[in-house]
């Protein structure tokens, strides 16, 4: 295990070798670049005192020994019921170096929970009629019509839907590791250099066959999620990120979400940083430079993984878009009530769409993690939902989610009366300065 201080050492040399070892990486810390920042946004309006209640001293406890037990720098964590924002707090912290506590508006990477916002957006475009879940992907009659896929290795590329790569279907399988973790190999296969781009996505698998015939069966894919951001522009006829801010997000009040960046220079000024494991390998950069980094700040292309696993947002707009596509009548739905069911639909590999798990009690999970990050989202069928983020990495890995869980009902078993209030609906009396 590790502790705090020495995350931060180890994590700082790391960055400060990056930096001298090659003059085209990012620099450790420079002036912060003007932010576009919405003061309308909850994330500007909702503090910590706010969820104080008979019961805050019960959750600071758990949240508390959590952190210690894993070992974890800090956590936010939003709660719902029925539809209200009822508790929003955050816990431990968002930069250890300079002590800076947790608030509900810091952002966090939420890895694969941005395989939900793809979805949502799909979904969009698909009761706009532009697409349909079972349009087909790749080839010249298709969504993607680039000349890259004019020739293909395996045909059964061009059978793909929107549907398959939703529900991880297409045809692609990780037995020989993840593409999308593993830019480096996908630019050797294609005999490139420098940094992957989707074009390099879209010659890789023109160049391969699949593993099996699309929408036989599933297997988890990040690459699929990643040729979806795709998708959506040549649907839309903007990009990825200005599509679902602009036409998906904003209109329902959901202003602070944006695709995070790979280095710790250009962090959004309320973003948290994020920590390994103190004997945590340094990677080679995802850039090709050859220059070694530790994984939460240039091993991974955020950028890229984008509709897959770049999305960064706090846990109270999370849990604003958690509301909006829960299916339940206490908030109406962003989407019509046939596309929410088509996401949870989860028999003969038609789904879930977007979630992760769909229960047979009714609960919907939807989890992501990747270095220095881990994120759950919990819609249950009872009207108690939540989000939990944290910004480390645990020895416990996948696992760690269980153990959120299981905090987290032990919290709502404790808790038989919440606020009145709804946060979402917060105005502060004041202007924020």
């Amino acid at each position: 295990m590790y502790t705090l201080k020495t995350i931060s050492c180890s994590l700082i040399f790391a960055l400060v070798f990056s930096q001298c070892t090659n003059n085209t990486s990012k620099p450790v810390e420079v002036p912060k670049k003007v932010q576009e920042v919405d003061k309308n946004s909850l994330n500007y309006k909702i503090s910590n005192e706010l969820s104080e209640f008979s019961g805050s001293s019960f959750i600071a406890k758990k949240a508390d020994d959590f952190l210690k037990q894993w070992n974890l720098a800090g956590m936010t964590m939003a709660i719902v019921k029925d539809g209200k924002l009822v508790f929003a707090h955050g816990y431990g912290y968002s930069d250890v170096e300079a002590k800076t506590v947790v608030t509900p508006g810091n952002l966090f990477r939420i890895a694969s929970v941005s395989k939900l916002i793809t979805a949502v957006a799909i979904m969009k475009l698909v009761e706009k009629k532009v697409i349909s879940l079972d349009s087909k992907v790749f080839g010249p009659k298709a969504i993607l019509k680039d000349s890259i896929f004019n020739k293909v290795v395996d045909k059964r590329l061009y059978n793909i839907t929107v549907r398959h790569l939703l529900a991880h279907a297409g045809g692609w399988t990780l037995t020989y590791g993840d593409p999308a973790f593993n830019s480096l190999v996908v630019l050797e296969k294609t005999g490139e250099t420098g940094a992957a781009t989707m074009d390099s996505y879209c010659r890789f698998v023109a160049t391969r066959k699949l593993h099996f015939e699309p929408g036989k069966r599933s297997s988890y894919s990040n690459m699929g999620y990643m040729f979806l951001s795709k998708v959506i522009e040549a649907a839309s006829g903007k990009k990825y990120d200005d599509f679902v801010i602009n036409d998906v997000l904003k209109p329902q009040g959901i202003l602070d979400m944006h695709i995070g960046r790979s280095y710790l220079a250009d962090k959004r000024i309320n973003e948290v940083k994020y920590y390994e494991a103190e004997d945590s390998p340094m990677i080679p950069s995802f850039d090709g430079s050859g220059t070694m980094v530790p994984k939460p700040y240039g091993g991974n292309p955020i950028e890229l993984l984008s509709s897959a696993g770049g999305w960064i947002a706090s846990s109270v707009e999370l849990a604003k878009l958690m509301v909006l596509i829960d299916g339940f009548r206490s908030v109406p739905d962003m989407i019509s009530g046939h596309l929410i069911d088509q996401m949870v639909v989860h028999k003969d590999f038609k789904g879930p769409l977007g979630w992760k798990v769909v229960k047979k009690n009714g609960d919907w999970i939807r989890t992501g993690s990747m270095a220095g990050t881990s994120a759950i989202v919990k819609r249950q069928s009872n009207g108690f939902g939540w989000v939990i983020i944290i910004n480390s990495s645990s020895w416990k890995g996948p696992r760690l989610p269980a153990y959120v869980d299981y905090m987290m009902r032990q919290i709502e078993k404790k808790i038989t009366s919440w606020p009145k209030k709804d946060l979402f609906k917060y105005e502060p009396t004041k202007s924020l300065k």
